[in-house]
């Protein structure tokens, strides 16, 4: 079965975003940028909330910005034919391979699932990750902690979120001082 995996970065104190909605702090840098590439290789499809898929659609047309260095062009290359899932209720249309959904989350996990892939799942944007988490069916936490404390903001773990066990599957830690962690849930 195919695994859902819910990455981002997160602030040492456990956001996504600071209170004004800034999260300069966890643009990666080179290393850190190379990781992420290795590891969108192995996801088949993206799920993502309004916000991240805003914040995304950058890269549907980066590849036309000259400035940009060969590993930025190899995310592009990577992302754009990446097949995306968009949940919202107020947006009309997306764009690049993505299609849009307002439909139940649990039911597109499950649909997904049973479609033939070895590949993952993966879960972006906070609110989407706290629906599936409180549904349990997120198989595995992927973060890459930065050395900032923000004070507050949108969190990467919801507070209403139930016990769940994890087992630490991989730690890293790179030159700029920022840790990831991988968890996969204990079932």
């Amino acid at each position: 079965m195919r695994s859902v995996t819910y990455s981002m970065s997160v602030s040492l104190d456990g956001y996504i975003m600071g209170p004004d909605g800034d999260f300069d702090w966890g643009t990666p840098d080179e290393e850190i940028f190379r990781f992420w590439i290795d590891d969108i290789r192995q996801v088949d499809v993206h799920l993502l909330g309004r916000r991240l898929y805003e914040t995304m659609l950058y890269w549907e047309t980066a590849d036309q910005d000259p400035t940009l260095d060969d590993s930025q062009r190899e995310w592009t290359d990577l992302w754009k034919p990446l097949p995306k899932v968009v949940f919202s209720t107020t947006l009309s249309a997306v764009q690049g391979n993505a299609r849009l959904t307002s439909g139940g989350l649990a039911e597109e996990i499950e649909r997904l699932r049973a479609e033939p892939g070895e590949g993952e799942i993966a879960i972006g944007g906070a609110t989407l990750a706290a629906e599936a988490a409180a549904s349990g069916l997120i198989d595995e936490y992927r973060i890459m902690v930065y050395p900032v404390l923000v004070g507050g903001g949108t969190p990467f773990f919801p507070q209403h979120e139930r016990r769940v066990g994890l087992e630490l599957v991989e730690t890293r830690t790179f030159s700029s001082r920022v840790v990831y962690l991988r968890y996969r849930v204990a079932r």
